[in-house]
């Protein structure tokens, strides 16, 4: 099982949960993060460090948002790792509660 970020970390992207990350398993877009299936060792750490949470384990994310594990999938082999935190963007508090906002992902 691996862990898969979600909807929430649109527009968000808040970086907490790559500082406790022990294999940099995170890989950074322009406005959303996503974890690599083939690098998380499901240790659990990220998820009660995301501010938004945005995090589930993979039997655990809700029907509405399952279209994610592959998302995460997809884009962690386009994307780079990102291995130390950074401030989120300015408008992110401005984005943390809307939904939904899937069509505001940017690949």
């Amino acid at each position: 099982m691996t862990y898969v970020v979600t909807e929430s970390c649109i527009k968000c992207k808040y970086t907490d949960c790559v500082d406790v990350c022990p294999v940099d398993c995170f890989r950074e877009g322009p406005n959303f993060l996503v974890i690599d299936p083939d690098e998380c060792i499901d240790c659990t750490l990220c998820v009660a460090e995301c501010p938004v949470e945005a995090i589930y384990a993979e039997d655990d994310v809700p029907a509405d948002q399952r279209a994610f594990i592959e998302l995460n999938a997809e884009l962690a082999r386009e994307w780079k790792p990102i291995i130390e935190s950074k401030p989120g963007p300015p408008d992110a508090d401005e984005y943390k509660d809307v939904k939904p906002k899937a069509h505001l992902l940017e690949r």
